[in-house]
């Protein structure tokens, strides 16, 4: 029977906060309630695996939230990765749970929540990661939520007798129960704000289109992953090359009654060539009918009731995402050996002509064949794509954008893929954080960037000009935060005299939206500039204070 009490006031006890399902008792830590391990759905293994999520079963007394829940099933990072990313394992089913950081736990607080949709290629990751935890944000008086969800083939696989996207749906679920349960845990559900990095951005993309998520959340933060639908062809090659190799049918059927250990050794086989750069078969959100009806850019680009008109954005990237993807496996060195044959392949992975590789060159001429590849493919499938999506807002409901550019201190990777997330919640101290960081990150560009976080979910401003026609963007690198007009500008005119030409996508491989009217850019010359093309007044943009 759940308990209506809540243990808001006395802080020498642990707080105890009802759920329609049970009540669930926290701990305080530092001054902050929290709960771990909540579920939000029922463990999707059984009879629901690889189906829709379902609301857990009740429960009597109270159940104790001290300590994260289990994890979804994932394959582990290969060595080199596992050296820069934490991805801690919590065995068990009960996998689809959720963790509240809150400074007040009560109904009568009505504090902004904000709601962490991991990142991981949508096949790693969790909501247990040591750098988002979420004790930074509640201190300054937001309640923070972080979610599990399935990945790989559990969460992603598409088969002909389950529906799709089940990863996504557990996300759905997940805002649901923030709706209809945030309140007694001191959020205001009417002030939500999701926030996700890479796959996270992606999978809030199509939550942003989806017409099922309509009033689920006010403000959405978009960290280096555009709105975009994968191929449906693509995804069935992965779950095809995993039956034949596991000799069953490729059908949800046939893959439940596989061992989950063989299933996932299979699983990171059959994906160990895909990356962004590369490109090749790997899981993804799908086109359904149903949760996601359309391709989420296209929805977004046109605009009325499926773009989202009224959920203010904040989007932005990295300087060198493509760092992570390509330093630590060697593949840096080994496309500048490749040299023509590694630009040829970046023209078949964007689909572009000879101009676009020739613009870049123009631009950066003493950058290496690695280096102009990886900024051709990070602003075609990534960069291109929010500044479209920037450009689409409606006056009324502004865009924010931002860019990354500190260099990390391990050797190679610079402002790369994934960096930000120790600054942005204010971790960059803790161990987990300095894989990636490397040692002596600095807390005053943490502070400024998770303050502007925090100040997006409180206001719907993080503090800077919002996205026009001179496109602002805000600067976190070396010295104080700032604001550059039109860095990127040179490098995406040249997308958009590609774009021009027939056939051309607009946005990544995977997504097929339709050609739209697009808003004047301002002619840019094609100029040499310096590489990296940050400090500021790189790419031709025009710094502000």
């Amino acid at each position: 029977m759940a308990v209506d009490a809540v243990d808001s006031v006395s802080r020498t006890h642990d707080p105890v906060v009802s759920t329609p399902y049970g009540a669930v008792r926290g701990r305080y830590e530092d001054g902050v309630a929290v709960f771990r391990g909540i579920p939000y759905a029922a463990p999707p293994f059984g009879a629901r695996r690889f189906r829709p999520p379902v609301p857990p079963e009740p429960w009597d007394g109270v159940r104790d939230a001290g300590e994260f829940g289990p994890t979804p099933p994932k394959p582990p990072y290969s060595e080199a990765y596992a050296r820069l990313l934490a991805d801690p394992v919590v065995p068990g089913d009960d996998c689809l749970n959720l963790n509240v950081w809150t400074p007040e736990p009560g109904p009568g607080a009505r504090l902004p929540v904000m709601v962490w949709i991991h990142g991981g290629a949508l096949t790693r990751g969790s909501s247990a990661v040591p750098v988002y935890d979420g004790h930074a944000f509640a201190r300054d008086g937001v309640v923070l939520v972080s979610i599990n969800y399935r990945l790989g083939v559990e969460g992603y696989g598409l088969f002909p007798d389950a529906p799709p996207n089940a990863g996504l749906r557990d996300q759905l679920a997940a805002l649901e129960w923030v709706r209809e349960s945030i309140a007694r845990f001191g959020g205001d559900p009417d002030r939500v704000t999701v926030f996700g990095e890479s796959a996270g951005a992606i999978s809030i993309g199509a939550l942003l289109a989806s017409p099922r998520a309509q009033g689920l959340f006010r403000r959405a933060v978009l960290q280096s992953g555009p709105p975009e639908a994968s191929e449906r062809d693509k995804v069935r090659r992965m779950v095809r090359r995993m039956a034949t190799r596991l000799k069953v049918p490729a059908t949800a059927r046939a893959f439940a009654a596989v061992d989950r250990a063989l299933l996932l050794r299979t699983q990171a086989d059959v994906a160990r060539l895909s990356s962004p750069v590369l490109g090749g078969p790997a899981f993804g959100i799908v086109v359904d009918g149903d949760l996601v009806p359309r391709d989420p850019m296209e929805a977004l680009l046109e605009g009325g009731a499926g773009g989202a008109p009224d959920v203010e954005l904040l989007l932005g990237w990295t300087s060198e995402e493509y760092r992570l993807w390509l330093a630590p496996g060697g593949l840096l060195e080994r496309v500048d050996r490749l040299g023509p044959v590694a630009l040829a392949g970046a023209m078949a992975r964007c689909r572009c002509g000879h101009e676009v590789p020739r613009g870049y060159r123009a631009i950066h001429p003493r950058a290496g064949t690695a280096d102009l590849v990886g900024q051709m493919v990070t602003d075609h499938l990534l960069r291109v794509p929010l500044h479209r999506l920037a450009d689409a807002r409606p006056p009324r409901t502004p865009a924010y954008v931002y860019e990354f550019a500190w260099p990390s201190n391990v050797p190679g990777l610079g402002a790369c893929h994934a960096l930000e997330l120790g600054f942005v919640f204010d971790t960059v101290q803790v161990p987990q954080a300095a894989q990636l960081a490397g040692p002596g990150a600095p807390q005053e560009l943490a502070d400024a960037m998770h303050a502007a976080w925090v100040r997006f979910a409180v206001e719907g401003d993080p503090g800077w000009q919002a996205w026009d026609a001179s496109h602002p963007v805000r600067i976190f690198g070396a010295g104080a935060p700032h604001t550059v007009l039109g860095p990127r500008d040179r490098e995406l005119a040249l997308w958009d005299a590609e774009s021009g030409r027939p056939g051309a996508p607009l946005s990544s491989p995977e997504s097929t939206p339709s050609p739209r009217p697009r808003r004047p850019r301002r002619v840019v010359a094609v100029r040499p500039s310096s590489w990296p093309p940050l400090p500021p007044r790189a790419g031709g943009g025009r710094a502000q204070p």
